[in-house]
């Protein structure tokens, strides 16, 4: 269907449907009464700013009409333009869009970044639409939004099957009707039309980090520290060959046809190179063949769920053995399984932190837009890494002050963030 492969760079899929949004509540709630937020703060930053749904007409290939539903959520925008990527699946929901919404709120206040949060989908299978037909549905979807999207207001980026020539019929459709290029109104661009350097791999590299961080606070050395990863897609492939040039040992990886163990260390390179060949790491002969359940629970310094939510849940949560668990994924731990991770002393990088290297380099990518000025890919990843150690540093002073879990600390800290700066604003009547 594409022309270039389909890129997570805001990853993953909510398998659970009517989990997502809750599962997001039960965690602000425990950081609300922590916080002691008055009843009126709490209603207005749970409660999405903006939700729009559209309908997208279009006329299929075979000259039928087929209408598709599209969203858009605006969570909040008290930081400044909302930001959250657009993807395209056959069950999305309101509520899981919603629940997306809201952890993007949550990544850029811990990131220390002028974005408030949204997130957008189109209810479609991507398996059987040609590029003409994803082309109309995405072009009718922006056209829809005109009134939402703006460099200044809503900048969409790519999400779960979309990627940057899904951004490119993006900016071109804002462009057309504006009467002028407007290369800031998405991120994740190609570089061709003001992407940004090192945007692909933003999100592993910034799992990367926090994990370097994390073992430091352990009192692990990186070099020999042995990773587990689950997904092998741009986000845990990624995360598995950076960790590697930091002289982590991967002993093992997975996609969805399987899992592969070594002790001895995978060889990523020939991971990926096999990966690119096959599409998948079906056949793979670089580790023995295990389960995903087995790959969760092996004896392993961290685990790097990267695959899809709700993967630890109270059921295996008993059994897994890592000493840290950096959340690729948005999701892949349920909130059942918190205290028994903390009660093992498992050090667990939430998601709104592990995974916001991508949104990070969109931001960056949004400011080289506006300026019109592009950094090289050294400066890309030397601010990265920055913005990603001094918010792990913070979210660990969070944890530490109030005698919570990483998850918590960060949710502390972003909620005060965004419930103080609506305070200084105040409520417009």
């Amino acid at each position: 269907m594409f022309d270039q492969p389909i890129l997570h760079h805001e990853p993953t899929p909510i398998t659970d449907k009517e989990n997502p949004l809750e599962s997001m509540m039960r965690r602000f709630d425990i950081a609300a009464e922590i916080l002691g937020l008055e009843k009126g703060l709490y209603e207005y930053l749970k409660t999405p700013a903006k939700q729009v749904i559209v309908s997208i007409p279009i006329q299929m290939d075979d000259g039928r009409i087929e209408i598709f539903e599209g969203y858009r959520v605006i969570h909040n925008d008290i930081l400044g333009p909302s930001k959250g990527g657009i993807r395209y699946a056959p069950d999305v929901t309101l509520d899981e869009v919603k629940a997306l919404a809201a952890w993007m709120t949550w990544k850029c206040a811990i990131m220390n970044i002028p974005f408030g949060g949204a997130k957008g989908a189109v209810r479609c299978d991507v398996n059987t639409l040609t590029k003409v037909e994803l082309e109309k549905i995405t072009r009718r979807y922006t056209s829809n939004l005109l009134d939402v999207f703006g460099p200044d207001r809503d900048i969409p980026a790519p999400d779960m099957n979309t990627n940057e020539q899904v951004m490119a019929w993006i900016m071109d459709t804002y462009s057309m009707h504006m009467r002028r290029t407007e290369t800031a109104v998405v991120t994740g661009k190609p570089l061709i039309l003001g992407g940004s350097l090192g945007r692909r791999e933003a999100t592993g590299r910034g799992c990367m980090i926090v994990t370097l961080g994390a073992l430091e606070k352990k009192g692990i050395k990186a070099k020999g520290a042995t990773i587990a990863v689950q997904g092998f897609g741009n986000v845990g492939s990624t995360t598995a060959q950076l960790l590697a040039e930091q002289g982590c040992t991967i002993v093992g990886i997975s996609d969805v046809t399987g899992a592969y163990y070594n002790k001895k260390g995978i060889d990523i390179a020939k991971a990926l190179a096999w990966a690119s060949t096959h599409r998948t790491l079906d056949g793979f002969t670089g580790g023995d063949k295990i389960t995903q359940e087995e790959l969760l629970e092996l004896e392993c310094d961290v685990l790097v769920p990267a695959a899809k939510e709700e993967q630890i849940t109270a059921a295996n949560a008993p059994r897994i053995r890592a000493k840290i668990i950096c959340e690729g994924a948005n999701g892949p731990t349920d909130a059942s399984a918190d205290p028994i991770l903390q009660e093992k002393g498992i050090l667990v990088i939430p998601d709104i932190l592990a995974n916001a290297g991508g949104v990070t380099v969109s931001y960056f990518e949004w400011a080289q837009d506006r300026a019109g000025y592009f950094w090289t890919l050294d400066r890309v990843n030397r601010r990265l890494e920055r913005l990603m150690r001094a918010s792990f540093d913070a979210v660990y002073q969070s944890a530490e002050k109030y005698s919570v879990s990483l998850r918590i600390g960060a949710y502390i800290l972003a909620i005060d963030k965004v419930a103080k700066t609506l305070k200084v604003r105040g409520i417009y009547a």
